[in-house]
């Protein structure tokens, strides 16, 4: 498909399509020639060259290092292709995930690269959204310079809820949150006016973990926290279901439970009420757990045990529903899962007469931090987008300089 398709007749329209299609390509290629860059988009080099010149002067694009070391060592062997690369301090993107009993905040750059990212204990329940918003906001603003913030392009918010696409949310059972705008209230937070988005944490998850690795086929993402959040990935693309609520796995009622559900079963808070009544002692967090299993402790091994019969019964029956490729785990609760997958293994082998074929399962390269930094990705993703406003200006002139 080529890049620059018309998406309209107007030269600015079809200005901005050539600008952001530069943009996404040389994004997707992290370093790219300027003959490269021309033969992705379908132009000749003198156009192309006109759309590099705009956003080398905007301040979006550079010749990477690579290129002076090119030209140093073929000084004599002609002239090597020029490289491109993005500015990453060009623009900043934040994102903050809203949990149960933390907040968890990051900083991306325009290059997708975490620049800074932070958590803390947080009673959300007993709370405001107003609060817990301008918590989040706070505890990442302190860790972003003045210029960061000056050149911050978006604020993504992830909350265990669900959530409509005008930033409404309807209902979050495990918060308390009911008819909020969440959108409206982190535009009033942020110290920059900036565009916004809100997400549920897992879709949250789930984009994030996609932004950073392009999978393909059907991915299914499980953030386990306090709560179970499911998100699913089709081919790279969001599955939302019929109302928003696809991937909710957590929900589902486990027979023999006497009416529990799954995240009742698996999540944070069951692990470690039980490792405390086992052990007697009231103030054992989910470190100390985690240590515990890793070094073999009976009465923490047994509760793991437990934890990955479970686990693996709402996998298999998730595996049975979506057939996926790959399920990757996030979240704090997440960190257990590689203690205990051989046994996860065995349960799920044992679940099943006949030997369908089993998903890959990983733990996302930063389990903890993956709602809060899908939340920044989204709006990267804007920004480079023909959603953006930042090049579509009426006047047809250069982009607004990135380090203005």
């Amino acid at each position: 498909m080529n890049d620059t398709v018309s998406i309209g007749s107007s030269p600015r329209r079809i200005r901005q399509n050539n600008i952001v299609a530069a943009l996404q390509t040389i994004y997707a290629h992290r370093s790219l020639s300027r003959a490269d860059l021309a033969r992705k988009l379908g132009m000749n080099r003198s156009s192309s060259g006109e759309i590099v010149a705009e956003l080398t002067e905007g301040g979006f694009v550079q010749e990477s290092d690579e290129s002076g070391k090119q030209r140093l060592e073929h000084s004599r062997a002609g002239r090597p292709g020029i490289m491109l690369e993005l500015v990453p301090d060009a623009a900043f993107f934040v994102g903050i995930e809203i949990g149960v009993e933390h907040i968890s905040a990051a900083v991306i750059d325009l290059s997708a690269d975490v620049r800074a990212c932070r958590k803390m204990a947080f009673d959300t329940m007993s709370s405001t959204v107003e609060e817990a918003v301008a918590q989040g906001v706070e505890l990442i603003v302190s860790a972003m310079e003045k210029r960061m913030i000056g050149r911050c392009k978006g604020l993504g918010i992830s909350a265990p809820a669900h959530i409509r696409p005008d930033g409404i949310v309807t209902l979050a059972p495990i918060i308390g949150w009911r008819e909020v705008s969440l959108k409206d209230i982190g535009r009033s937070a942020f110290p920059a006016a900036v565009p916004i988005a809100v997400e549920n944490d897992a879709n949250a998850f789930a984009i994030g973990d996609s932004y950073r690795h392009g999978v393909s086929g059907v991915t299914l993402f499980l953030l386990m926290e306090t709560g179970v959040g499911g998100g699913i990935m089709i081919d790279g693309k969001l599955f939302r279901g019929g109302h928003g609520l696809a991937g909710e796995i957590g929900h589902t009622l486990v027979p023999g439970s006497g009416g529990q559900k799954f995240e009742q079963l698996i999540g944070r808070e069951v692990l470690i009420r039980q490792y405390r009544e086992a052990i007697g002692r009231k103030h054992v967090d989910l470190q100390e757990f985690l240590g515990d299993v890793h070094d073999r402790v009976p009465a923490a091994v047994n509760i793991a045990e437990t934890w990955s019969r479970h686990l693996a019964y709402a996998l298999l029956q998730a595996c049975r529903l979506l057939d996926p490729d790959r399920i990757v785990l996030g979240g704090s609760v997440a960190s257990l899962y590689p203690m205990v997958a051989a046994r996860v293994a065995v349960h799920m082998s044992e679940g099943q007469n006949i030997p369908f074929p089993m998903p890959e399962i990983v733990v996302d390269d930063d389990a903890e931090f993956g709602s809060a930094f899908g939340a920044a990705c989204m709006l990267h993703q804007r920004f480079l987008s023909l959603e953006s406003e930042e090049f579509g200006s009426e006047d047809g002139g250069p982009v607004q300089s990135a380090m203005s």
